[in-house]
């Protein structure tokens, strides 16, 4: 009897061994070139294998890790939880195989309430298809979904790189996949705020969005206008207006607006209290558009490393705005101007490292052929009269001897004799100071003398290079920490005929594109796409090409491989 009891498990345990010897044949079998997987039910669509895959199940002699000898593993439940809720992070559960994923463990499901078990090629189906689908999602986590210099030229970032491969086993053999997938996702918490006005503004969005505002002639404050009741219901919706103001009824009385100015603020929109076709516009986008200008918004956000330093300086181009960042708080922000639609601020991270105080403006090649060479052309006085010199490449000035003896007419860009230089001053572009922090760009943030500029809503003046309002302010933040520097010295140096470069503690800069965020405070923020990068973007996800190694993982961006099911 004894014998009959010890002998029953040591059957089963046996028969589990020989059921995993042969799923561990069958993912053999199904990474055997060409690897494909077939998604959908009639075994007719198919996507490749990633190599990642290949080389994980290589490095471990194809043993299945999502099945054990007790049965599927509980992490093979998280993993498809976290991609049912995938949409929380602006991602979608099926560009990660949840669909195949789901239809084989309810299929699995069956068979056990049948007290059956899926074969081995199902089973080794479904061990592939969890950990092609892990590798997919938690590369778009840690990664992003596309390389952000193949959806824009100009865009550099630090990408987080973390070996999935390695953590995998042990966050399944741990049963701790859940944990592992919440620390590949971002850990700033404006990503997870992010993710909250998504999830809001998904609410919104199945209880119909918000109502559609008529055009017409501008209201202004004190207007009696049919429009306004419904003007304040869309303004209710998204909270501009903390609560009903029925009471004003067709009257564009205070609340009213306090509420327009509010929505103008938080849309980048002069806060002049005027719902004009600007301020109709925007709150006739849709909430769709604005959801996806959030989820765009998240991917950017996935592209930046996981520290972005202690102390930082943040500059969003599409807000033109500037924040210095100190312990998570914002301790320092002002208004900047950013290049033009045809000269655009890159995107990247570098160290500020010194300060030029009294800079001399070195014209750039393409503003020397564009702007200044036609000038000069124009009338040879141009160079005295603005303060220009010409230095050779032996760093000597040319006299103004040598320039009245240069035919202009003749003179090309290419050709120029020397470099064209700016004497510092009250006329220099670059005003008393730039705030260096080298790059392949050769961008920088500097003072400027077109201080009315400020006060336009749209700031894009420049040619890639960030004016910010008051360079003093910075200059005296950044010195706080440089021996020997007090207001007496910072006042002298920003008056100075020649110019002094003074070293700084490095602080991390970096220029980012926001079109959707949330402030300190928590104010949802949006801003036109004044670059057309969330339309570049766009097109990068939606371009398989684009989407590289990481589309794999999605049936909506392959072409079906027409070859046989797995039988």
């Amino acid at each position: 009897m004894l014998l009959a009891l010890v002998a029953c498990p040591l059957s089963t345990q046996a028969a589990e061994v020989v059921r995993i010897e042969e799923i561990t044949q069958q993912i053999g079998v199904l990474l055997d070139k060409p690897a494909v997987l077939p998604v959908d039910a009639a075994g007719q669509q198919n996507v490749p294998v990633s190599q990642d895959v290949v080389e994980f199940y290589r490095s471990r002699g194809n043993r299945p890790l999502w099945q054990g000898t007790t049965g599927l593993r509980i992490a093979a439940l998280a993993l498809t939880e976290r991609l049912r809720s995938a949409a929380d992070h602006g991602l979608c559960g099926e560009d990660y195989l949840l669909e195949p994923i789901e239809r084989l463990l309810a299929y699995r499901s069956e068979l056990v309430r049948k007290a059956g078990m899926l074969a081995a090629p199902e089973a080794a189906l479904l061990d592939v298809l969890l950990t092609q689908s892990f590798f997919g999602y938690g590369t778009s986590l840690v990664e992003g979904r596309v390389d952000p210099a193949m959806a824009h030229l100009d865009w550099r970032a630090r990408r987080r790189k973390l070996d999935l491969a390695r953590l995998l086993p042990s966050a399944v053999d741990g049963d701790s996949l859940g944990r592992l997938l919440s620390e590949l996702a971002p850990p700033h918490e404006e990503y997870r705020e992010l993710m909250a006005v998504l999830a809001k503004y998904r609410d919104m969005a199945a209880r119909g969005g918000w109502p559609k505002v008529p055009g017409g002639e501008s209201l202004r404050p004190g207007d009696i206008d049919p429009r306004l009741p419904k003007i304040r219901a869309r303004l209710l919706a998204t909270g501009d207006l903390a609560e009903p103001a029925d009471f004003e009824g067709n009257a564009f009385g205070p609340a009213t607006l306090a509420a327009v100015r509010y929505f103008q603020e938080r849309h980048g929109l002069e806060p002049d209290g005027v719902v004009g076709w600007r301020t109709v516009a925007a709150m006739n986008v849709p909430v769709e558009a604005r959801i996806r200008k959030i989820e765009l918004n998240l991917e950017r956000w996935r592209w930046l490393a996981r520290d972005l330093g202690k102390r930082h300086i943040r500059v969003n181009i599409a807000a033109y705005s500037l924040e210095v960042v100190e312990d998570g708080a914002v301790v320092l922000s002002m208004p900047v101007i950013v290049g033009t639609p045809y000269r655009k601020t890159p995107v990247f991270t570098a160290q500020m490292s010194y300060l030029e105080f009294a800079p001399y403006w070195t014209v750039p090649s393409t503003i020397l052929r564009e702007d200044k060479l036609p000038a000069i052309q124009k009338n040879p006085a141009f160079l005295q009269e603005h303060h220009f010199r010409v230095v050779r490449s032996s760093g000597r000035i040319m006299s103004d001897e040598e320039l009245g003896r240069i035919d202009w007419r003749k003179v090309k860009a290419e050709n120029f004799p020397g470099e064209l230089r700016m004497d510092p001053g009250p006329w220099n572009p670059l005003g008393r100071v730039k705030f260096m922090f080298p790059n392949a760009f050769n961008v920088y943030l500097h003072d400027t003398n077109e201080r009315w500029l400020f006060d336009r809503s749209r700031r894009t003046f420049s040619s890639g290079c960030i004016r910010i309002e008051r360079p003093v302010e910075l200059a005296r933040y950044l010195l706080r920490d440089v021996k020997g520097w007090d207001e007496g010295r910072l006042q002298e140096a920003l008056y100075r005929d020649v110019p002094l470069q003074v070293g700084i503690n490095p602080v991390p800069t970096h220029l980012q594109y926001w079109t959707a965020w949330v402030t300190s405070d928590g104010t949802v923020q949006f801003r036109n796409d004044l670059y057309q990068r969330d339309l570049d973007l766009e097109v990068a996800l939606a371009d398989p090409d684009a989407l590289g190694h990481r589309s794999v993982a999605s049936p909506r961006n392959q072409k079906a491989l027409k070859v046989s099911a797995l039988n």
